[in-house]
């Protein structure tokens, strides 16, 4: 079966099922997902716990070795299964389809992977853990979210933050979910409230924001130029290529006329489906001429073939497909 973060409490609460898989890149809500079946097996017995941290072809000789070794004691044990990589490879598939395929009510297997992609999913072993116990497939909050994710989050830990103090808090900790957690935490152990105006987390919150490419598309086809600004700066910051980040645009310009031209045949990520939607009810203001004008520009800019800073060119660029142009749209790539 398959499961998400929210419906995993309920579901514990009722059964416990012989093998999860927790899959994802959002460190928080990954171990909070494997915390909460850890606590749970905890809760019916399975009081052992044998943890395997598969970084090489060897290490899967091991977790097959202690999948067939009695406990000392007689006790039943959580068997966890770390993977470096969504592909365990053929030997490793076959260790997973096993253990997953044996019927030992002794043990319980918790399997901990990065996000996996469509190729992953449709494999051997992940299959089989749909089909002998649950596939946790765990998600980034979308920006659009995160502002209620922030104060359900909040409310949790038992934080009271004013609507100024939340929208600081998403601005400094945008992508970054587990630093979030720590800024709330931080907070509670101080008093807890926010006079509602921002002052007590503009003094307190640090800038963790962490950016990728990814989600400057998702803003730029969104037609939020301020958050694409402040995204393309962050990533300027942090050290990113600027050939990276100019392939982001690109391609969010390719993915744009691709939905335009053949409706439901983007190749773009499933986050930015809403984003997508939103670019093409603007598409009537953009100009795509001047838009693979101004791209290539800032091409030349990194390469060194045309004078001027390709950051700031990507910037117009950025504003322009939010269909608030900053500048006039230019008339030559040369100059």
């Amino acid at each position: 079966m398959k499961l998400t973060s929210d419906s995993l409490e309920g579901h514990l609460a009722q059964k416990l099922l012989p093998a999860y898989l927790v899959s994802g890149d959002e460190p928080l809500l990954v171990a909070e997902a494997a915390d909460a079946v850890r606590a749970r097996a905890r809760e019916v017995g399975f009081t052992e716990r044998d943890v395997h941290f598969i970084e090489r072809a060897a290490d899967w000789e091991d977790v097959r070795a202690a999948a067939g070794n009695l406990s000392l004691f007689g006790a039943r044990r959580l068997l966890e299964v770390r993977l470096a990589s969504a592909r365990p490879g053929t030997g490793g598939s076959a260790v997973l389809v096993s253990l997953l395929e044996r019927a030992d009510p002794d043990t319980l297997l918790l399997i901990l992977s990065p996000r996996l992609d469509r190729d992953a999913q449709s494999s051997q072993w992940v299959r089989a853990a749909e089909a002998h116990g649950a596939w946790i497939a765990v998600w980034p909050v979308e920006p659009g979210k995160l502002i209620a994710w922030l104060r359900a989050r909040s409310r949790r830990i038992g934080v009271d933050l004013g609507p100024d103090a939340v929208q600081l808090l998403a601005e400094r900790t945008e992508g970054n979910l587990l630093a979030a957690d720590q800024e709330l935490r931080k907070l509670a152990l101080l008093d807890g409230r926010d006079s509602g105006d921002g002052g007590a987390a503009r003094a307190g919150f640090a800038d963790s924001a962490r950016f990728d490419v990814f989600r400057l598309s998702e803003a730029v086809l969104a037609g939020e130029p301020a958050r694409s600004l402040r995204v393309l700066a962050g990533l300027r910051s942090e050290g990113t290529e600027p050939t990276l980040v100019l392939w982001a645009l690109t391609k969010a310009l390719r993915d744009l006329d691709a939905v335009v031209a053949r409706p439901g045949a983007a190749g773009g990520w499933r986050r930015s489906s809403a984003a997508l939607d939103a670019a093409v009810r603007r598409f009537g203001r953009l100009s795509f001429p001047s838009l693979m004008l101004r791209a290539a520009r800032a091409d030349r800019m990194i390469k060194g073939r045309l004078r001027g800073d390709p950051w700031d060119e990507m910037a117009l660029l950025a504003a322009d497909l939010c269909a608030r142009p900053a500048f006039p749209a230019p008339q030559s790539m040369f100059k």
